[in-house]
């Protein structure tokens, strides 16, 4: 880590040194974001009076309220047959309401820190963090190389932008839009932020990172995720997609998919076919500490390797503001569907991945039905509501103990998710915006596989201006 960050300042002063070159600064940007973030989460289906809970500090309610401030800055490129250019990140983020017994951390909880802050020793959220992440970059024609801080948004690798600060990545990519129509993605990532923390950490998966119900002391990790893929734009209404990702020791991925519009009558019909293969890589096929979750009944520890197929379909109609939709995934193998998980809060390429849950359970078959509504149809631009309701079957569990234990025998899970957005579009507070976020989420798993039911809620105040 040391090393990367020594280079990339070395880098950022051979630019400072030539940013009177035309299009550096030129074709620069900086932006201020400012995020009110507050977040609440009521554990429903738990006991907390029980003398182990009080002495684990099982927390029924866990809330949160915090305000982030965050500038960016991207720059152009140096004139030349290789450009070169510099973008940077800087996050602080001050606690407004937080404090042991309501921030989500305690024994058992599978978060390096609370839901939103990171903790201190005592278990207290921290009065406030700060973090920066600068990213070198260059460019030949319509190829373009970053090393540094990373954001990608790619079927096998998902920054996460749920909380008050981003998650982020560190490693360097490759993109390339020379061939007409075809986009080449390539890259190489050695640790994660996590969107409560302000250090990076190496790289893991769900059943391994000793989080949640892990019997594990501490987590088994890797520094190497390696992936490549290409979009392909066969016509201005279809998109074909193919990726792959392999994180070292842990499993590789192959993802193919198809996105389509198609104008039908007054409105337009999307469908969203997605494809994903997963198995085991390295120590995931024989060394325990490296398993993942799943339904593993034969294994004396509840895990085994990755082993599985993730298949969906997401179909919406969009017709005069509306836009209603359905989809349904199957999960087949015997492993959960296996993605970058440090055990800190992440997100994956899936029709499924919710406010609350991901739907990706071994052997789980999940419908949805979804409705969102623009009020710009209405005159009050800048106004949307959306809701979206799930429900998973045929989900088998075993728990992560001395012995495995079935805690979910052919159960579902159920979750159902609101948000209503305002954004101004003009005038002197345009691009203020305010968002409320609402889920539920239930289940019928045994009390052994630790999964409470919750309700949450969300309230996120936005606002961003250019400095330049």
């Amino acid at each position: 880590m040391y090393k990367s960050t020594l280079a990339l300042a070395v880098a950022a002063g051979v630019l400072v040194s030539q940013a009177h070159a035309d299009g550096f600064l030129d074709d620069s940007k900086a932006t201020l974001k400012l995020r009110n973030f507050y977040i609440n989460t009521d554990n429903r289906d738990s006991d907390t009076n029980t003398a182990a809970n009080k002495r684990n500090g099982v927390q029924s309610l866990n809330s949160e309220w915090g305000q982030a401030f965050q500038a960016e800055f991207i720059s152009g490129y140096t004139k030349g047959t290789v450009g070169f250019g510099l973008d940077a990140i800087g996050v602080y983020a001050l606690r407004l309401d937080s404090g042991r017994g309501s921030n989500g951390q305690n024994a058992t909880s599978s978060l390096d820190g609370g839901t939103v802050f990171p903790s201190q020793r005592n278990g207290d959220a921290v009065d406030d963090f700060a973090t920066m992440g600068l990213t070198a970059k260059a460019k030949v024609s319509k190829t373009e190389l970053k090393l540094g801080t990373l954001q990608p948004k790619l079927p096998v690798i998902m920054s996460n932008d749920g909380r008050l600060v981003p998650q982020w990545w560190t490693g360097g990519q490759v993109t390339s839009n020379d061939i007409k129509d075809v986009t080449l993605i390539a890259g190489k990532i050695t640790e994660a932020k996590g969107r409560n923390s302000s250090n990076t950490e190496d790289l893991s998966i769900s059943g391994a990172n000793g989080g949640g119900n892990s019997n594990l002391a501490t987590g088994r990790r890797s520094n190497d995720f390696r992936y490549a893929g290409a979009d392909y734009k066969v016509t201005k209404d279809l998109l074909l997609q193919y990726y792959f990702g392999n994180l070292e020791d842990f499993y590789n991925q192959s993802f193919v998919g198809l996105v389509h519009n198609w104008s039908i009558g007054p409105g337009v019909l999307k469908s969203d076919l997605r494809y994903f293969h997963s198995s085991s890589d390295g120590k995931d096929g024989n060394n325990t500490l490296y398993y993942s979750t799943g339904a593993y009944q034969n294994s004396p520890s509840g895990r085994g390797e990755v082993d599985n197929n993730l298949a969906s379909g997401l179909f919406l109609y969009t017709v005069a503001g509306h836009t209603f939709g359905g989809g349904y995934q199957v999960s087949n193998g015997s492993s959960d569907f296996p993605w970058l998980n440090q055990g800190d809060g992440s997100s994956n390429y899936t029709i499924t991945d919710m406010q609350i849950q991901k739907f990706g359970r071994a052997g789980e078959k999940t419908w949805q039905a979804r409705y969102s509504y623009d009020f710009a149809k209405l005159g009050v631009p800048g106004a949307t509501f959306g809701i979206v309701y799930l429900r998973g079957d045929n989900i088998d569990l075993y728990s992560n103990a001395a012995r495995p234990v079935q805690t979910a025998d052919g159960a579902n899970e159920w979750e159902r998710d609101i948000t209503i957005a305002y954004v101004v579009p003009e005038g002197p507070l345009k691009n203020f915006g305010v968002m409320w976020k609402n889920a539920s989420w239930r289940n019928n798993f045994s009390s052994a596989a630790n999964q409470r039911e919750q309700d949450e809620n969300r309230v996120i105040l936005s606002y961003q201006f250019p400095l330049k």
